[in-house]
């Protein structure tokens, strides 16, 4: 009810009325925390106190989270599972998807109206940056290469075995603790898949799995890394290929194998430096990389188009600076997240870029573990790789939680 004043007067009747209506009138709701690991804290923030919110792009976010929530909402299955998305954020994609395509103004005030932001802070002396969440990049590379053993092009991408039985999040067997995968037998039963030495000494030789040929076994792992990447044919085609499967066996970064062999931190280790390393000496280039026994298999992905980003784990195609991979234990897929760090400037200069866009959980990855951690999407090719690699920053991350009584009330944009 809107009340006039004039002249300094108010109507006994209309004083009275707004009290009692006062006193009806509940207390908003309190914001309803994301559930979180032990250890892990969520700070309540405001959208006003998010720097560089109000100057991005909500227009373009809420497409990217559109094609999440058509994923949602028709139980699309995850190239990996992850947790499933709790059911408020499931209803609010529906009311999206009612709306339909917004310009930013709009889009902004359904995320402001239907989303608590939470500020996620990792537990006391864990990660790369105390107190702050770490973000590293991730790209598409392109490589030359041919799809029949020819010339330079020896070392093989291989497509999915048959035999290759995936677990679920939570459906690991008995004795399979620690691993993502496993061998079916002719019996029936199961057994450890074989690692990378094993399988570059010709354990899955014969089967006829070979897909595509490059010629730098240290391109292959790289690619194996990023789980995508394009082929440029000799005739000047390309092909592009996409995630279809990992061994199950453990992960190992071999980053922090490099760095002990070099004796320097960690955190001094880029893509640029590690590749370095690598081209000195194939052998000791094949013994590192063997020390990471996962080993990911690919498909030929004709049906995605030139424009379209590489398959993420949610199953849909990721976009440069929108999608984010996040821990799959822990973060549902679709969730928007908004996202504080610095990237390598692009132009060249030495200070490194402040990057504050909402950008959407549609990816995942073994490296990925912890709450307030993220690799983001940079794109395809050479450029988007240089900036990617070089990625190794601490920042805020700040997760757009649903709020209860969004969820529940009609949708609308203003």
């Amino acid at each position: 009810m809107r009340i006039s004043w004039s002249l300094g007067l108010v109507p006994a009747l209309a004083v009275i009325a707004g009290m009692a209506g006062a006193a009806e009138r509940k207390p908003a709701a309190a914001p309803v925390p994301p559930p979180l690991p032990v250890g892990v804290r969520a700070e309540p923030v405001s959208f006003r106190a998010l720097a560089g919110w109000r100057g991005d792009d909500h227009a373009k976010a809420f497409q990217v989270w559109l094609a999440s929530c058509r994923s949602q909402t028709s139980d699309n299955p995850a190239l990996n599972d992850g947790v499933p998305a709790p059911p408020d954020l499931v209803t609010l994609c529906q009311k999206a998807l009612k709306l339909g395509k917004l310009d930013a103004r709009a889009a902004r005030a359904f995320f402001q109206d239907n989303f608590s932001p939470w500020r996620i802070r990792p537990p006391e002396g864990s990660g790369p940056v105390a107190g702050k969440a770490f973000y590293t990049g991730y790209y598409e590379p392109e490589i030359p290469g041919s799809l029949v053993r020819e010339g330079p092009y020896q070392t093989p991408l291989l497509d999915r075995p048959s035999d290759l039985v995936a677990f679920g999040l939570n459906a690991v067997p008995p004795g399979f603790e620690g691993y993502a995968a496993a061998r079916r037998k002719p019996d029936g039963s199961l057994e450890i898949y074989p690692d990378r030495k094993a399988i570059e000494e010709g354990a899955l030789d014969g089967q006829g799995l070979e897909i595509g040929y490059i010629a730098d076994p240290v391109d292959r792992f790289f690619m194996q890394v990023q789980g995508s990447g394009t082929l440029r044919l000799p005739t000047g085609s390309t092909v592009r290929y996409a995630y279809s499967g990992k061994n199950g066996q453990p992960y190992t970064g071999i980053g922090r194998i490099v760095a002990q062999r070099l004796n320097v931190p960690p955190r001094e280790i880029t893509m640029a430096s590690l590749r370095a390393f690598l081209a000195k000496d194939p052998s000791v280039a094949r013994e590192v990389m063997q020390e990471n026994k996962s080993f990911v298999f690919f498909k030929i992905a004709p049906f995605l188009g030139p424009d379209a980003g590489p398959i993420g784990g949610e199953g849909l195609p990721v976009t440069p600076l929108r999608s984010i991979a996040i821990d799959r234990k822990i973060w549902p897929y679709g969730l928007p997240v908004f996202i504080d760090t610095a990237i390598p400037d692009i132009g060249g200069g030495v200070k490194p870029q402040t990057i504050r866009k909402l950008m959407i959980a549609q990816d995942t990855g073994s490296a990925i573990i912890g709450a307030a951690r993220a690799d983001i999407f940079f794109g395809t090719g050479d450029k988007a790789g240089a900036i990617a690699g070089a990625v190794r920053h601490g920042g805020e991350f700040t997760v757009l939680w649903p709020k209860p009584e969004a969820a529940s009330k009609p949708g609308s944009a203003r």
